[in-house]
């Protein structure tokens, strides 16, 4: 598309052989199809992949699908027209359409381009890729990579929800989280695949990116009953979508099937509004800017050939680019919501509200047809099924303010290769799999204090190979005496299993080795240390070494007398007595943390429904329990009653403080099962705490 240079069709070339760039376009003869559609159509599945004479691929292709992609609904906005009096009476014969593509397996249209892209890396035996995004086609890509087993690095700045983020992690993608725009996240990216030489998306420049959007126009003529809307509307980032859709329209007008190419409506966010702000002025190339707005999902400060293309096709049929406040799109958003039952992320509704400003304003006509896409719904993410360590956070330099003349500013490249050495840092993983979470937690101390590495931790043997399989660490470390599965047995399901055969073990146990075991895991395992026995820095050193690093190492405290020697790694149960706090209302756990606390002798945890507690308890059997009877999802008497029943928790001492009314029953059912009961409302604190310290005895 730079140079006009033509080569033979192949789905599989990146890149012009005459100029090396990657703009490319697939040019179809497309002569032949009024005479094979629409009747060679009627009897196709309604699919992507229906239109297979102007796409890309070879007729035996095996697509990467979930089944669903395309042929989304296009919905006659009756209430919206009535909102907007629009198309309302026989002079205003317009009409307004919804291209619902919230209906993709992922919710959003990048689901379009995911399946084309992905179904080619899987054809071209591609493992792993890299992509800077700003959220829906990070969603739609690690879903489909994941059905397509393709590793996935996404590059996302900070400004992306957490919500996204996790998202993103429940597919198995790599998430890298930059601190600064977009634009930056994406020089990252692809700094990132050169220096692993992995293969990173190219968007709108790729073939299966525009061939992909293009689909769309096709639907949307045919579903209009082979006629061509006078506007399609879209918001815009990069503008990958209506380029695509622009080329579809563009082969239908060629082929003599649509009599015109409909105008394109741009529309953008006003705090990152590059192409709608240069159109206005006039420019053949878009202006960049640094984007400010709470919609990140449209945050591409510089778009670079995309505005051209999209500029030249408004010039040639018509059409504009606007920007939209933030404001407006969260108002259109819930009336799109009221008047159609629509809900929609806030990227769609700058569309609808782009809509409202075209009409207000006359741009659009009241006696023309109008397709808006709806790009995506309001997402959701799993808060809970992920460990803490889900993203990486690299911290970028802010890009400074540019000059009306100047391009933003990116980063240095010593902020690049610090950067980028901060991540080779960060994506070292390590499992620990140690029933013990004293041990755990001091593990993790130890390496964090010296290396920002990503540590997930597993207190029992499934939970431990399982996370194993899924994070594929780069060193296990691992305790023996792990109860329902023993250290044994987990290393033999390891070795046994070629996605984990291969990972590095490191024992840290403190159980007695006889010979034969000592010889049974020096075949499978890096080395053997005992809990109790070696010191912080000879083990960290020998960690960090492992994974080919190397660290600096603090220096010993020193005496008169000379050095001190280190003291053993004091792995094992923690000395200080436990304490659960049972209670469901946080000002009253906190309150009693803090009275045990002011002690310092007294390790607390706080649960405050009943199922937390008996995790915790599972997790770790403490001392004591405070119990509040008034909990959320079961009563305090009846979980006591559960504890006084397990052999584990029989004997463990119960203290009942709580404000609920006991009668005197109750109070003869607890007196048998609790050492003490306690009313909230006249606690005596400092008779509380000499009754607990008289049970927990220093």
């Amino acid at each position: 598309m730079d140079c006009g240079h033509e080569m033979p069709a192949e789905l599989f070339t990146t890149h012009c052989e005459a100029c090396n760039s990657a703009w490319l376009d697939a040019v179809y003869d497309v002569a032949a199809l009024p005479g094979l559609w629409p009747d060679a159509l009627a009897d196709r599945p309604r699919s992507l992949w229906r239109y297979r004479e102007v796409l890309p691929f070879p007729q035996d292709f095996d697509f990467v699908s979930m089944g669903e992609e395309g042929w989304t609904p296009l919905v006659h906005a009756l209430g919206l027209e009535r909102e907007l009096h629009f198309g309302a009476d026989v002079e205003r014969t317009g009409e307004i359409w919804i291209k619902d593509e919230r209906r993709e397996p992922t919710g959003s249209f990048k689901d379009r381009q995911a399946a084309f892209t992905v179904s080619t890396m899987k054809a071209r035996g591609i493992k792993e890729m890299v992509l800077a995004s700003t959220g829906n086609a990070a969603a739609a890509y690690a879903a489909y990579c994941a059905r397509a087993g393709i590793k996935f690095w996404v590059f996302l700045p900070s400004s992306v929800p957490a919500e996204k983020m996790r998202e993103l992690a429940l597919y198995g993608a790599e998430v890298v989280k930059i601190t600064g725009t977009y634009d930056q996240a994406k020089q990252v990216a692809a700094d990132f695949a050169t220096r692993r030489g992995l293969y990173q998306d190219l968007g709108a420049k790729s073939i299966t990116g525009k061939e992909s959007m293009k689909t769309m126009a096709m639907e949307i003529v045919e579903q209009l009953g082979w006629r061509a809307p006078d506007w399609y509307l879209q918001a815009v980032s990069g503008g990958i979508g209506p380029l695509g859709v622009l080329k579809g329209f563009e082969e239908l007008f060629a082929a003599g099937i649509i009599d015109r190419v409909p105008k394109l409506g741009i529309i953008q966010a006003e705090g990152c509004a590059p192409m709608a702000h240069s159109w206005q002025k006039g420019l053949d190339e878009a202006e960049p800017v640094v984007p400010d707005t709470l919609i990140t999902v449209l945050s591409t400060g510089e778009p670079g050939k995309a505005y051209k293309i999209l500029k030249q096709a408004n010039d040639t049929y018509g059409g504009a680019m606007i920007a939209v406040s933030d404001g407006a799109a969260f108002r259109a958003m819930r009336r799109v919501a009221r008047t159609e039952g629509y809900s929609m992320e806030p990227a769609a509704s700058v569309a609808f509200a782009g809509l409202e400003r075209l009409v207000e304003e006359h741009i659009i006509a009241p006696d023309e047809c109008v397709v808006v896409n709806c790009s995506g719904h309001t997402f959701s993410a799993e808060k809970h099924a992920l460990e803490d360590r889900y993203a990486f956070h690299l911290q970028m330099t802010p890009p400074s303010t540019p000059e009306p003349t100047e391009k933003p500013s990116g980063y240095s490249t010593d902020g690049l290769i610090a950067a980028l050495e901060q991540l080779d840092e960060q994506i070292t993983t390590i499992v620990i799999i140690d029933d013990n979470p004293h041990d755990r937690r001091l593990l993790r101390r130890l390496l964090l204090r010296y290396k920002n590495y990503r540590i997930f931790e597993a207190h029992n043997g499934p939970d431990g190979l399982d996370l194993v399989r899924q994070r594929q660490p780069d060193l296990v470390v691992l305790d023996l005496t792990i109860p329902g599965m023993n250290g044994f047995a987990i290393i033999e399901k390891l070795k046994a299993d070629k996605r984990t055969s291969d990972v590095p073990v490191v024992i840290v146990s403190a159980k007695s080795l006889s010979t034969e075991e000592w010889e049974r895991l020096r075949r499978h395992t890096q080395s053997i240390w005992q809990k109790g026995s070696f010191g912080t820095q000879e083990l960290v050193s020998h960690v960090v070494g492992l994974l080919g690093d190397k660290i600096e190492m603090q220096p010993l405290p020193t005496t008169s007398a000379g050095p001190e020697p280190e003291q053993p790694v004091d792995f094992g149960e923690d000395n200080r007595p436990r304490i659960l706090i049972i209670d469901d209302h946080i000002a009253d756990a906190r309150l009693m943390r803090r009275l045990f606390e002011a002690r310092h002798r007294f390790a607390i945890t706080e649960a405050y429904t009943g199922k937390a507690a008996l995790q915790a308890i599972d997790d770790a059997p403490p001392d004591m329990i405070v119990l509040d009877l008034m909990l959320p999802d079961i009563a305090g008497e009846e979980l006591l009653d559960q504890l006084r029943h397990r052999e584990d928790t029989q004997h463990i001492p119960v203290i009942v403080v709580s404000a609920k009314d006991i009668t005197p029953d109750l109070r003869v059912q607890l007196a048998s099962q609790a050492d003490s009961i306690w009313p909230k409302g006249s606690l005596d604190r400092s008779n509380l705490l000499a009754h607990v310290e008289n049970i927990l005895p220093e």
